[in-house]
């Protein structure tokens, strides 16, 4: 592996798709969204996660996204790229792709729908790492996809694949994050989704974790990245737990509806480029946007990002 590669810690945002009003891809909004995690502290950004719609966009969509994006984000923040396909071969192109186009890394998913055995998620993932000499982040949401990545998966890769450098958890169990921390070694970064649901941050920070991969940011990027941080020293575990708590309510709204539809809908109140989900996802109903507008309120998120 002769590249340096980037291993995320921290806040790591999984960055909406913004569309135009008539449901283009709204590349200049992108760049806007990107501006506006470079100057409040995201660490890093995953582009088409699963908060980016990756299944409702088209192949030449995503493709247009990685190049004009890819070189935009270089030098400024890095950014990986959702690029799991239905197949391993496609996959592999669309990774490379990235590669091609000055993505810091990518991120993969078992492939949904198919339910695959872990040899078969294993062959995939290391298929794709061995691909490309960029970092390779793995996000395991089996609530998403059905098939939960286990820890031997996991450990497994770590020691097969010197690119594997991240772990996206997305799973309310304590006892899968200790078992990957300690049987990767530190080897890989381990970062958990802030799903209140799951409300695995605090747990996850305190075993030795390295941050959040994480939805909320989205609205708050600089208190989620105070929040995110990995603790050397007890100043930072009473601060990361007093934000958790007063950050709840707006973890809570991101997550009221199936992302990204609740995220979405409170980064178009705060007047950033969003437009609405592509259908079969709906919007958010009127009564929720009214209590999302009371919360943005409450939490004086306009005036403290300067926006209108």
């Amino acid at each position: 592996m002769s590249r340096e590669l980037y291993r995320p810690q921290g806040s790591w945002v999984a960055l909406i798709t913004p569309f135009t009003p008539d449901g283009q891809v709204d590349m200049d909004g992108y760049k806007g969204l990107i501006d506006f995690h470079v100057a409040n502290h995201t660490s890093a950004l995953l582009i088409m996660g699963s908060t980016g719609e990756p299944t409702t966009l088209s192949l030449e969509e995503r493709k247009d996204i990685i190049k004009a994006l890819g070189p935009y984000c270089r030098g400024k923040i890095p950014v990986f790229f959702g690029v799991t396909l239905g197949s391993t071969a496609a996959t592999i192109d669309l990774a490379r792709y990235a590669q091609d186009n000055g993505a810091e890394g990518i991120v993969l998913v078992a492939p949904a729908y198919i339910a695959p055995p872990q040899e078969a998620v294993f062959n995939f993932l290391k298929a794709v790492c061995d691909s490309v000499e960029i970092a390779v982040g793995l996000y395991n949401n089996p609530a998403r996809v059905v098939v939960n990545l286990n820890p031997a998966t996991i450990i497994r890769l770590a020691q097969e694949c010197p690119n594997f450098v991240a772990d996206k958890e997305a799973v309310p169990d304590v006892a899968q994050l200790a078992s990957v921390i300690d049987g990767t070694g530190g080897r890989i970064r381990l970062l958990t989704c802030d799903s209140p649901a799951y409300a695995m941050i605090l747990p996850t920070l305190a075993m030795g974790g390295h941050g959040t991969a994480n939805v909320t940011g989205n609205v708050a990027p600089r208190e989620i990245a105070e929040m995110s941080q990995p603790w050397t020293n007890w100043e930072q575990v009473k601060r990361s737990r007093e934000l958790y708590f007063e950050l709840l309510p707006l973890m809570e709204a991101v997550y009221s509806a199936p992302n990204p539809i609740a995220t979405k809908a409170m980064v178009r109140l705060l007047g950033l480029p969003a437009g609405y989900c592509r259908l079969p996802l709906p919007d958010v109903p009127a009564r929720s946007l009214r209590a999302m507008e009371s919360l943005i309120e409450r939490f004086d998120l306009k005036a403290k990002y300067g926006l209108k």
